[in-house]
C-alpha cells in the first residue's frame, strides 16, 4: 500500500512516500480502507520529534497521524461490533500510534465510532481528534450547563472550534477568542460573544465565566485561573503546567485539570452524535491529496488555520 513514511525525526523533506505492507488486524483489531484522514499540531510536533515521542516509543521509519474515516474491510479474531463494509471513524491509537498516513490502517474495534451517513468522510475525521479532545475536556471534570458562562480560547482553531460548537450544544453561553480576522468564523459557529485577543489583553477580559476551555497552556492557563467565579472550572489541553497549577487552582477555588485526550469508542460516538444531528460541524479549510501531507504539515505550523485541514486518500 502507499504511505507517507517519517525517516528522521525532523523537517518535512523527511517525510516520504513508499510502498509497505498492508497491516494485517490482530484480535480485537479492524482493518479499514482509509478515504480521508486529517493533521493536528502533535502531528508535526511528533515528526519533529516531540510531541507523542515524549510518551511512545518511536522505531522510525514510522507512519504518523491519528485521524481517519474509512471502510471497514477485514476484521481480526473476536471483533462482534463491527463487520466488513461498515463506515467508521476515529482518532485511533492515541496516546499511542495510529499509523493512519497511508492507504489502509488497523485499528482497534473499541478505538471506532460509525460514520454517520449524512456525513463525508471528509468531514468525519476532520471531527476525530478535534472533536474527540473537545468532548473530553468539556465533560470529565464537570459538563457545562445550560446558561453557565464558557471561555473558548482560540476558538477558531482546530479543536477551538468544535469546542464552541459543543458547548452550545449543551445550552451554555459561549465567548470565543480569536484574532478580529475570525470574528465573523467564531460567531457563525454559534458563540454568543467574541474577543479579539490582539487588542484586548487577557486580564482585560470578564471574570465571569463558570468554565474555562484552554488549548493554549503556558501563562494563559494561570491568567485564566482569574477569569472564572470561585468554584469554576479551568482544563487545559496542554501537559505544560506541572504541580503550581493544580496548586494556585486550589487556592483560588477553582477546579482545574488537564485532559490528554484517548482513543475511546464511546466518547468518539457521543460526538457522532452531535454529527448527525447537525449540532456540530467541522469547517475544513484546506484538502490536500495524501501525497501532499508535508504541505499539510507546513500549513498546520503557521498557526493561523481556521479549522481542519484534511487530506483524502
Amino acid at each position: 500500500m502507499r504511505a507517507i513514511v517519517l525517516e528522521q525525526f525532523g523537517p518535512i523533506d523527511n517525510l516520504k512516500e513508499a510502498e509497505v505492507p498492508i497491516p494485517v488486524p490482530s484480535a480485537g483489531e479492524v482493518l479499514i480502507k482509509i478515504s480521508a484522514v486529517s493533521v493536528n499540531p502533535i502531528d508535526y510536533k511528533t515528526r519533529q520529534g516531540k510531541g507523542a515521542n515524549n510518551w511512545t516509543s518511536f522505531v522510525l521509519p514510522e507512519i504518523l497521524g491519528w485521524d481517519l474515516s474509512g471502510t471497514v474491510v477485514a476484521l481480526g479474531a473476536d471483533v462482534t461490533e463491527w463487520k466488513v463494509g461498515d463506515e467508521v471513524f476515529g482518532s485511533i491509537g492515541f496516546p499511542g500510534l495510529g499509523r493512519v498516513d497511508a492507504e489502509y490502517a488497523v485499528a482497534q474495534a473499541g478505538h471506532l465510532a460509525r460514520k454517520p451517513s449524512a456525513i463525508r468522510h471528509e468531514e468525519a475525521a476532520a471531527a476525530s481528534m478535534a472533536g474527540l479532545t473537545a468532548w473530553q475536556a468539556l465533560t470529565r471534570l464537570t459538563r457545562p450547563e445550560r446558561g453557565q458562562r464558557v471561555l473558548v480560547h482560540a476558538a477558531s482553531g482546530g479543536v477551538g472550534h468544535m469546542a464552541v460548537q459543543i458547548a452550545k450544544a449543551f445550552g451554555a453561553h459561549v465567548t470565543g477568542t480569536s484574532s478580529s480576522a475570525n470574528r465573523d468564523f467564531v460567531l457563525s459557529l454559534g458563540a454568543d460573544a467574541h474577543i479579539d485577543y490582539r487588542s484586548l489583553g487577557i486580564e482585560d477580559y470578564p471574570h465571569d465565566f463558570d468554565f474555562v476551555f484552554d488549548p493554549l497552556g503556558g501563562d494563559a492557563t494561570f491568567r485564566s485561573l482569574d477569569l472564572v467565579k470561585k468554584g469554576g472550572t479551568v482544563v487545559s489541553i496542554l501537559p505544560q503546567h506541572g504541580p503550581r497549577i493544580f496548586a494556585e487552582a486550589a487556592a483560588k477555588g477553582v477546579a482545574f485539570d488537564f485532559v490528554l485526550m484517548q482513543s475511546r469508542s464511546d466518547d468518539m460516538g457521543e460526538v457522532a452524535k452531535l454529527l448527525a444531528d447537525g449540532a456540530i460541524r467541522p469547517r475544513i479549510a484546506k484538502t490536500f491529496p495524501l501525497s501532499e501531507l508535508g504541505q499539510a504539515h507546513a500549513l498546520l505550523e503557521t498557526g493561523r488555520t481556521a479549522g481542519k485541514i484534511v487530506l483524502t486518500v
